[in-house]
């Protein structure tokens, strides 16, 4: 993989990012939000992390432990 899909996945982390938080803010205002494709797109994003050489992949680390943590925010904020 390239530079490009390497940008390509740091860019698919961050859309994803953004709409963990928007549903995290719609959930603590008390609205109904649909996750329906979340886990869909997210195993994408994972599939394509994976894919990239070990060396290359490194960098992503961090934005996909901040999703990690956003998901598991969200989790308990639908269980409350």
């Amino acid at each position: 993989m390239s530079v490009p899909q390497l940008q390509a996945v740091q860019d698919a982390i961050e859309a994803m990012a953004r709409t963990l938080a928007m549903a995290g803010g719609l959930a603590q205002g008390g609205r109904r939000i649909d996750l329906a494709g979340l886990d869909a797109e997210m195993a994408s994003i994972c599939d394509a992390a994976m894919r990239l050489p070990k060396g290359m992949a490194a960098p992503l680390r961090p934005s996909l432990e901040h999703l990690l943590l956003q998901v598991e925010q969200l989790g308990l904020l639908l269980a409350a």
